[in-house]
């Protein structure tokens, strides 16, 4: 009897559960339905809102690269207008270049007076005037000029090495949390020569007024290097574009670094070459120098006898031509 009972019980709720489950069924699935539906609706606006996003992101993206780019052809307008205006630089302005305070009144004393020894030690050699008066000349104007040219590029290789040390100190400079302005002018007052006096130019620049970009612009016209360039290009994206200004005066340095080693490379392997034109660029007047030592009269009539004259200004032009035909064979833009 209570095992009948028990059955009865079950089969009454299993019945009872059955019809609630046909009657609940539709409500049950709508319910789902809905949930389904809302999931993905929710889903929907989150993809909605990523590609947004990601679109804004890119979008943001393109305008940086573009204003990066607008900043490149600006900068390389203004650098192809600065290298012709350094290229036709007068003697005025390269005379700061050498370090030294030299002025153009200076230089015309000291071409003058130099020209007049030669021309009066070539008088005293026995030259005729004519001679004498082309070798005055050319020591007059060549020889100054020549030792400028020298004593400049002496200094730019002086700043070209002690240039990426600045760099590095004011990379930890600007990594500690000190500021541009206050890097360059730790540099301007703690760096080697003559790095110490072309920051000197930019710091007295703003100073003045003149923004970084532009102060850092101007020292390339004081010191026409590409090394420089490339500092006054990265300070004046950064300014324009933002940027992690440290990472890119690191990779600056790293760079530079790398062009003095492969600068240093090119010119030991074309080092024989530069010794075998030496020699033979000097060794016609070794045994000019030699012969008129020994035997004088035998020479002399080159100096004397207008045939002679003729004779030396044809050698000195096609050893000119040889000379610059080994140069430009020898010599590596880098």
């Amino acid at each position: 009897m209570t095992l009948n009972v028990l059955a009865i019980v079950v089969l009454a709720a299993i019945a009872a559960g059955s019809l609630a489950y046909v009657l609940m069924f539709s409500k049950v699935e709508a319910d789902k339905k809905a949930a389904s539906r809302l999931a993905r609706v929710k889903n929907a606006e989150s993809d909605t809102i990523k590609a947004r996003s990601a679109r804004d992101r890119v979008q943001e993206l393109s305008k940086r690269r573009k204003s990066v780019q607008d900043t490149l052809k600006e900068l390389e307008r203004k650098q192809a207008e600065n290298t012709k205006k350094i290229a036709n630089q007068p003697l005025k302005q390269r005379l700061p270049q050498t370090g030294f305070a030299l002025s153009l009144t200076h230089f015309i004393i000291a071409s003058t007076t130099l020209g007049l020894v030669f021309f009066c030690i070539g008088l005293i050699m026995g030259m005729s005037l004519l001679l004498a008066a082309c070798v005055g000349f050319v020591a007059g104007v060549g020889l100054p000029r020549w030792i400028v040219n020298f004593m400049i590029k002496r200094r730019q290789g002086k700043f070209l090495i002690e240039f990426p040390n600045a760099l590095d100190v004011m990379v930890r400079a600007i990594k500690s949390g000190l500021p541009l302005n206050d890097a360059l002018r730790m540099i301007a007052t703690d760096a080697q020569e003559p790095v110490k006096a072309e920051f000197r130019k930019v710091v007295d620049s703003q100073q003045l007024g003149i923004s970084v970009p532009e102060a850092c612009a101007r020292m390339f016209s004081a010191m026409p290097l590409q090394e420089v360039n490339f500092f006054s290009i990265v300070i004046t994206i950064q300014a324009q574009a933002g940027g992690n200004l440290s990472e890119a005066l690191a990779n600056l340095s790293k760079v530079l670094r790398e062009r003095r080693k492969m600068r240093a490379k090119v010119s030991a392997l074309s080092m024989e070459a530069k010794a075998s034109a030496v020699i033979i660029g000097s060794l016609p007047f070794i045994v000019t120098l030699l012969v008129y030592i020994t035997s004088p009269e035998y020479i002399g009539i080159l100096f004397t006898d207008p045939r002679g004259h003729l004779i030396l200004g044809l050698s000195g032009i096609w050893m000119s031509i040889g000379i610059f035909i080994m140069r430009q064979m020898i010599n590596f833009d880098i």
